[in-house]
């Protein structure tokens, strides 16, 4: 009685707090068909990308409705990101996200521009009081746009599950997306894992290149093989749908040797607290000196992502000489597209091992901390994802910088989490303490990359989430700000707007604040193109008159310019 007492709490509290994924619960969010420039779990920069890119036309404006009943939760507007993004609550259990908005419906523009105004800030992350926005299914609630981060016009499109914010793959739901095309397979890795490890004799890893005949896809030129000790694979591919020519991610890769499967890597479901694992889930070192991506179906010891479904011996396996290893992948699409390679893979012994390299040991799963006269690095445990052996010099100052050149390691080795970094200031001038930061510098070009800091007795501190060679500069140079269409005494180019390029070549725009007849005004940021506009807003703003405009923009350390003009509007 108690079993079964406790199995029945068990299947009612899965049932109350783990939505089941109805296929024909939703409708599509446009009334367009639905092509898609990106897919759920496609690879991106540092993340998995958590929804789907609906194309929409190249254009911008087209309408989004409600998908299901629900109500409004959510509202978050920022340059950067989803830029203006919707969040609806639906009574399944799931949340629906629209990004990269052009514009809410006049309702939700109005509430959330009132908020603006109360905070005095184009930012803003609302929580939207339960039931103040409810919508039915079919309901306009939104316009596409090209907002944010967005590359191109497009509607991002997620699905979560409303109680732990996962992201689930949309393309799960039954929404009319046309794909009848297998996933792509380009190229495959294989890695030597341990000590005297090799393929064909070498302890690098090795490439080939794929080829596809006969329904399959097979090595180029059908190579010998041959391997010895511990290794890993890697696999280049993409997806295509219907329609489009964009590039797609894989869904699930399975991985066999000699029938048995050991890798299966599915994405059904994400995790935002897990998703910068994809630096440890790609080869990243490959991509940061190649510029190309490979999955990586061997998992490092650092890499806790919860997408591997089968994982045995972490996706590695033991080469033993004199015997043969028949490799088999499986690769499918969430469609049940499906391509497959296979391979044979000949056991030698294993080589001599090569020299270690001379540098400081650093393990993933304990806390490294450097200190030396002229630094201090305080990486905590899961800094890294694996063990690894770091290159440490310090070079020479060079004119322009106001410490030594510090190189730890190269850049091509990912970095979790965020980790303190200190660096002493040489021959700083007092009167620049407050400008000085810690810059990354470009080892071809020497160009150099804000990472923030402040100076405190004699050091700049700050954190960073990379490695590579730092040093202190100073930023001493304010914004620059360019008017579009406006000139002192004059009259507006568009009628509409007031419209400013703002730029800063260091440490970047902090802030800035626009004013009209000493009142703030709603600039609406568009940062990824350095633009800033203030639409005329006749209910706050009184018309038919000479006005004094003033835009002030300070950078990351408070260096400052304003620009002031009178115009008659």
């Amino acid at each position: 009685m108690k079993y079964f007492l406790f199995t029945l709490l068990f299947f009612l509290l899965n049932y109350l707090y783990n939505p089941t994924i109805k296929a024909d619960y939703f409708e599509p969010p446009v009334k367009i068909p639905m092509l898609l420039a990106g897919n759920f779990g496609e690879l991106r920069s540092n993340h998995f990308h958590t929804g789907i890119d609906i194309k929409t036309q190249g254009k911008t404006g087209l309408p989004v409705y409600a998908p299901a009943d629900g109500v409004v939760s959510r509202i978050k507007i920022s340059p950067w990101g989803f830029g203006t993004a919707l969040y609806i609550d639906h009574p399944n259990g799931y949340t629906t996200v629209y990004g990269h908005l052009s514009r809410l419906r006049d309702d939700l523009a109005k509430y959330a521009r009132n908020i603006q105004y109360q905070d005095q800030s184009f930012d803003i992350d609302i929580t939207v009081p339960r039931g103040k926005f409810q919508f039915k299914q079919g309901e306009l609630i939104a316009y596409s746009g090209n907002s944010g981060s967005s590359g191109g016009p497009h509607l991002h499109f997620e699905i979560r599950d409303s109680k732990t914010q996962n992201p689930i793959n949309p393309q799960l739901f039954n929404f009319d997306i046309k794909d009848d095309l297998p996933p792509k397979l380009m190229s495959l890795m294989l890695y030597p894992l341990s000590n005297g490890a090799h393929i064909n004799g070498s302890a690098t890893q090795k490439p080939f290149d794929l080829v596809q005949y006969d329904g399959e896809y097979h090595l180029k030129s059908n190579p010998t093989i041959t391997a010895g000790g511990e290794i890993g694979f890697g696999l280049k591919g993409l997806d295509y749908l219907n329609g489009s020519w964009s590039k797609c991610g894989i869904y699930e890769i399975c991985l066999s040797v000699n029938g048995k499967l050991i890798y299966n890597f599915k994405l059904n479901e994400l995790n935002f607290d897990q998703n910068r694992y994809i630096n440890s889930y790609i080869d990243y070192t490959y991509l940061n000196n190649k510029h190309s991506r490979y999955q990586k179906n061997w998992i490092e010891d650092g890499n806790q992502l919860n997408n591997y479904v089968v994982r045995e011996n972490q996706g590695k396996i033991e080469i033993e000489p004199g015997k043969n290893y028949d490799i088999s992948y499986l690769v499918k699409d969430v469609y049940g597209n499906t391509s497959r390679l296979n391979f044979t893979i000949q056991g030698k012994t294993t080589i001599t091992p090569a020299a270690q390299p001379s540098g400081i040991p650093v393990h993933y799963a304990e806390e490294f901390k450097l200190e030396k006269p002229d630094i201090q690095a305080d990486m905590k445990a899961g800094t890294f994802y694996s063990n690894f052996i770091l290159d440490y010099k310090e070079l020479p100052a060079t004119k322009d910088l106001f410490s030594k050149r510090i190189q730890l390691h190269e850049s091509d080795v990912p970095v979790h989490q965020s980790y303190d970094l200190k660096i002493k200031a040489e021959n700083l001038p007092i009167a620049l303490n407050s400008k000085a930061l810690i810059v990354a510098l470009d080892p071809k070009t020497g160009k150099k990359y804000s990472m923030g800091g402040k100076y405190t007795n004699g050091w700049v501190e700050s954190k960073v989430r990379q490695l590579g060679t730092f040093a202190i500069a100073t930023d001493t140079e304010a914004p620059t700000i360019t008017p579009i269409n406006i000139q002192n005494y004059s009259s507006l180019t568009d009628r509409r707007k007031v419209s400013f390029k703002i730029m800063d070549d260091l440490s970047g725009v902090d802030s800035y604040r626009g004013e009209i007849d000493g009142q703030w005004v709603l600039f609406e940021y568009d940062g990824k193109n350095n633009l800033i506009e203030y639409y005329f807003d006749e209910t706050r703003l009184q018309l038919g008159k000479s006005h004094e405009l003033k835009l002030t923009v300070e950078d990351g350390v408070r260096n400052q310019s304003t620009y002031e003009a009178r115009f008659y509007r």
